[in-house]
């Protein structure tokens, strides 16, 4: 009796020795299209644990300083989401942008690497504030007129005197 009952309990612990947590993402990478410059771009990306023991995410590294990672901090058990959020900066950045974020954690797969991608429009310049065109002067002089034309003089007639 004694022999089946340690039987048992060995097989017991053998199970639970084997059991390990399993991160399944719903997706490992995000496409942003065409973000303006300035714009915080934040995609979160939701795993499942699918495996039979609690999931802990230790770490979260992310590629460059422009991206930020946060993550579930508590552990996950098995059949419960959780999620890992990166934030990419893109003030200064035009251009095409790939960036990583590696999962650090206790499940079957150690490290697993999501990543995002996009592109940066540079932001439009706001157009330079001209210096106003002068208002047109307006002259408050009378118009100059030709003076009319002088009479022209009238001619003199002159009557002869008869000498009588």
């Amino acid at each position: 009796m004694k022999k089946l009952l340690f039987v048992f309990a060995f097989l017991f612990v053998a199970t639970f020795a084997n059991a390990q947590g399993v991160i399944k993402f719903k997706t490992e990478s995000h496409d942003f299209g065409k973000i303006e410059e300035g714009v915080q771009a934040t995609y979160t990306f939701e795993f499942t644990n699918t495996g039979t023991a609690p999931v802990v995410i230790s770490n979260a590294q992310a590629s460059c300083g422009c991206t930020t990672p946060d993550w579930t901090k508590e552990p996950v058990m098995p059949g419960k989401s959780g999620k890992v959020t990166a934030s990419f900066n893109s003030q200064g950045r035009p251009g095409n942008f790939s960036k990583t974020v590696t999962v650090v954690s206790n499940s079957e797969t150690p490290q697993i690497v999501l990543s995002i991608k996009g592109e940066v429009t540079p932001k439009v310049a706001a157009p330079a504030v001209a210096e106003p065109a002068p208002a047109p002067t307006v002259s408050k002089t009378a118009p100059v007129v030709a003076p009319a034309p002088a009479p022209a003089p009238a001619k003199a007639t002159t009557k002869k005197k008869s000498g009588k």
